[in-house]
């Protein structure tokens, strides 16, 4: 197989893998088919008003300023005295689109529906909204269309401010609250003069929803201790107690009207979220109103939960009702109070501690919740029996919910209600709720252990077929006898194999990715098993590499630093080589220590970073003007000097930025377009660069840190100095080692060129060192991403780190810009190895292949197995790294090295010419 054919192949097979992810574990959980389930007595309440708080904390609304006094007043006056309160636990990713998901529609959305966008569905979803005789909702334009898209017929009416005003430099994000607090006032105001709406705001069964944005807007600028957050709930407090106002007197306080504040997600202490931390997953619910439960007083409450400590000392004396309540359960409560069906996919259940109603009411509340979660599990089990169609007759399922056992469980419940033994029904109501959810739980992961095994069949298989590739063709290890003559009972076995799991998935009508993941094994072990090892003999030895805690980095890059010394390749290496490698080993090496996320912006630190990028630029200049690293033409003394004032023109607009939005006086235009222009630039100029070794690689290095230093806040703007410098000793170093071979060198890496460089495989087989060179790569690459943040958790990313570009809220934009700053230094290293293959005389396929076996084995050993057999999940690897997001890093990682490969050489090897062509001196 040939090398385009085959890193063609390559990059197929582990796109695969990398989908697999999607399409096993993020399927959809919605159905659809249900009856609507609605209580049959009459609600407490004609309307309801939800307040959603956008990043607020419990602990920020909930605990006492430093001198004891409430930072929300009204609402801690509204807990203690008229209503209920406690605090509602999110799923991860803790991001707005889930989290208002969950609160409305009462269940937990498909988690790559977040990379579809804020405003559309990828499916329709019923919701309270959608249930309600009318809804009216006020806020972002990021959410409030997501539900009026998603509701049937046109009753459900938005009024949005405009997305340019979600802006993180803005003076004060409070005045998006402020906005919707006036408009809902001026609506109301304004709607006694119109008959028409007038009318339908007094009719039953109405939502108003008030979605605030400006607390997490505040969160992200500033940080949730800041002043501007703690303002910011103080205004919530105070424009809450004014539309309060309006409303009762709008309605004559008729005493029908139900309150709820919550948030959808939690906040960081540096001012982000994604992730599962308790300052993000535990998020505060106040209601009040009709139907709502008062508040009861307790002598005391202590909670172990070390996040709600304090806020158990601030209220040790109000019962919260409810300790960690799911935030799906708050879609059944508000169905509940306004008297709607409960939404069709809800799979909360209905928290009765807060209502204030009759045992009747609350077990009939309960029977209609157990009713309308058992309905999703019918239809859900229908929907799997049909599809496999030869289990139909033999279809088993751990949980106990047979047709006449649901018959039975619902006769009981309706007969303890008729019996008025309504605890009793309240309680079987519940028993069968739990038996429904895990049995949905179960159809709806039918097919995951049967394509996870697929998938992991098909993976075992390529990894050895690529180390029998390296075997063959690049060792002496086995004896290899061409022989392409396959036997026809071997073809004949392969068909009918292939014909038996087609069918296989067609009876059962699976989508194509399903044959893809199904059929995958059969030509991945036909190669191994018939184009190698009939005709091998070999001896193999695997080195298994993982990686789980950043720390290990540090351990690692420290045994980096005695390398020289274990291996006696100082003896052949120069002394300032050595020490050189041994200094930047430990430097790089206190990175990983430094904290992953929860660090405050340090700008001095960035302008130092650029401080002494112009510092080695000069050093560097007066090295290129004299002998061997001479250059060769003005023009490239020109790019240079332009790269060097790219350098110093970046330093001074972060500071210039930072300082301005510190003022609150935005975003300067001089600096986005400077900002823009530098990001624009910077990939082509490294190609204007002269293509000897040192000077091309720095190049590259002062083109990415230009922007690299533009989307810094802190200590790791001095990252890819520490890590470019090392990558340089570690070129030196790699050639130098050749002479344990005593192979011929190439000429000086002085006067290298990438330019002609040419292909060596004919020169020498692998060696052992070569492993090690491999190994060396994956951990650099590996600390690229590791090194200074936790690329794999949502909540590690600072949204500051683009202010230089842009302060408008963006979701795409600024996630694209994180990613560019996650992959520079993964584009350093790339260079590097791309400089180590050409200068240590190796074929770039045979190193490239060890480094493909290296990453799929720390796929498949470090989290590949847990993910799919043991059915392990968890979306953040702040903890343990056997996880969804993972295996997708490591997926994305050996695809990202495949297209790197051919990226790096091309910023070595090309070379741009804007004018005459310069006389290059052969090397």
């Amino acid at each position: 197989m040939g090398i385009p054919v085959f890193i063609l192949a390559g990059l197929l097979v582990h796109v695969v893998f990398l989908a697999s992810i999607f399409d096993i574990y993020f399927s959809s959980p919605l159905v659809h088919g249900m009856t609507p389930q609605q209580t049959p007595l009459p609600p407490p309440a004609r309307r309801l008003v939800l307040f959603v708080a956008d990043g607020l904390r419990a602990d920020s609304l909930f605990e006492l300023n430093s001198n004891n006094t409430p930072q929300a007043p009204y609402l801690r006056a509204i807990l203690e005295n008229n209503g209920s309160w406690g605090i509602s636990h999110t799923r991860v990713p803790t991001e707005s689109r889930p989290g208002h998901v969950a609160l409305i529609a009462g269940f937990y959305e498909d988690v790559s529906a977040v990379a579809k966008g804020w405003k559309e569905n990828p499916v329709e979803f019923d919701s309270v909204f959608n249930e309600s005789k009318y809804t009216w909702s006020w806020g972002s334009p990021d959410i409030l269309p997501m539900f009026a898209k998603g509701a049937t017929g046109d009753h459900v009416y938005t009024f949005c401010y405009t997305a340019e005003s979600e802006d993180f430099g803005a003076q004060d994000a409070a005045e998006l609250d402020t906005w919707v607090f006036d408009h809902v006032k001026s609506f109301f105001n304004s709607s006694r003069s119109n008959q028409t709406l007038f009318s339908a705001l007094n009719e039953e069964k109405v939502v108003l929803f008030l979605h605030l944005l400006g607390i997490d807007t505040n969160g992200h600028a500033h940080r949730p201790y800041s002043k501007e957050y703690k303002e910011n709930i103080r205004k919530v407090d105070e424009g809450v107690k004014e539309v309060v106002s309006v409303l009762e007197s709008f309605y004559g306080n008729d005493g029908k009207t139900a309150y709820i504040l919550t948030s959808d997600h939690g906040m960081t202490d540096w001012g982000s979220h994604g992730a599962g931390h308790p300052s993000e997953t535990l998020t505060p619910l106040i209601a009040w109103g009709a139907g709502v439960n008062y508040p009861q007083k307790v002598t005391s409450q202590l909670f172990e939960d070390n996040f709600l400590k304090g806020i158990s000392r601030s209220f040790n004396y109000v019962k919260m009702r409810m300790l960690l309540f799911a935030q799906a359960d708050i879609a059944p409560l508000m169905a509940s109070l306004i008297g709607v069906p409960f939404p069709l996919n809800s799979v909360g259940t209905l928290p009765l501690e807060y209502l204030n109603n009759t045992d009747h009411f609350k077990a009939e509340s309960m029977f209609t919740n157990a009713v309308q979660v058992l309905e999703q599990f019918k239809v859900t089990k229908h929907m799997v029996k049909k599809k496999n169609v030869s289990l139909n007759n033999n279809y088993c399922c751990t949980v106990p919910l047979s047709d006449s056992e649901q018959i039975n469980f619902l006769k009981k419940a309706r007969l303890y209600i008729q019996q008025q033994k309504y605890n009793e029904a309240v309680s079987l109501c519940k028993t069968l709720i739990n038996l429904a959810l895990e049995g949905l739980s179960y159809y709806h992961t039918y097919d995951r252990l049967f394509l996870g095994l697929s998938i992991a069949v098909s993976f075992v298989g390529w990894t050895t077929y690529v180390i029998l590739v390296i075997i063959k063709t690049h060792t002496n290890l086995i004896n290899y006898q061409s022989n392409n003559k396959v036997s026809w009972k071997f073809l004949l076995f392969l068909f009918s194999a292939l014909c038996i799991l087609a069918f296989f998935l067609l009876i059962q009508t699976s989508p194509w990715t399903y044959y893809v993941y199904c059929l995958l094994p059969v030509p991945v072990w036909y190669a191994v098993c018939f184009i190698y090892l009939k005709n091998c003999k070999f001896h193999l030895m695997c080195v298994v590499f993982s990686f789980f805690y950043r720390s290990t980095l540090t351990v690692g890059l420290l045994v980096f630093a005695g390398w020289p010394v274990i291996t006696q390749l100082w003896v052949q290496a120069k002394v300032l080589t050595t020490l050189i490698w041994t200094l930047l080993c430990v430097l790089l090496a206190v990175f990983p220590l430094m904290p992953v996320v929860g660090r405050e912006s340090n700008i001095p630190l960035v302008i130092a970073a650029g401080l002494t990028t112009l510092l080695i630029s000069c050093f560097s200049l007066a090295s290129f003007s004299r002998g061997e690293y001479k250059y060769q033409s003005k023009e490239d003394l020109k790019v240079y000097l332009y790269q060097m004032f790219s350098i110093a023109l970046s330093t001074y607009v972060v500071s210039s930025t930072h300082n301005s939005l510190k003022n609150k006086q935005g975003l300067p235009i001089f600096n986005q377009i400077i900002s823009w222009m530098t990001l624009a630039f910077s990939s082509a100029l490294p190609l204007l660069s002269p293509t000897l070794l040192f000077q091309r690689l720095f190049s590259i290095l002062l083109s990415l840190m230009a922007t690299y230093l533009l989307l810094s806040t802190g200590y790791e703007a001095l990252f890819p100095l520490v890590l470019s410098g090392l990558l340089l000793a570690w070129i030196q170093m790699e050639q130098e080692a050749l002479q344990h071979y005593g192979l011929s060198l190439k000429p000086k890496l002085a006067v290298f060129n990438f330019a002609y460089a040419t292909d060596i495989t004919q020169f020498r087989q692998l060696h052992l060192d070569d492993i090690r060179r491999s190994f060396f790569f994956v951990f650099f690459i590996v600390t690229a991403f590791f090194g200074t943040g936790n690329i794999a958790s949502v909540n590690s990313f600072d949204p500051a780190s683009v202010y230089c570009f842009l302060t408008v809220f963006s979701p795409f934009m600024m996630g694209g810009l994180l990613l560019l700053k996650v992959v520079i230094p993964f584009v350093l290293v790339s260079c590097a190895f791309e400089a180590v293959q050409v200068t240590t005389q190796l074929s770039s396929k045979s190193l490239f292949l060890i480094v493909l076996v290296i990453s799929d084995i720390m796929a498949l050993v470090s989290c590949f197995s847990q993910l799919f057999l043991l059915g392990k999940f968890a979306f953040s690897v702040l903890s343990p790294p056997c996880s969804i997001s993972h295996y997708v890093l490591v997926m994305s990682l050996t695809i990202f090295m495949m297209l790197m490969n051919g990226l790096a050489q091309l910023l070595t090897t090309k070379r741009l010419e804007l004018s005459r062509r310069t006389k290059h001196h052969s090397t």
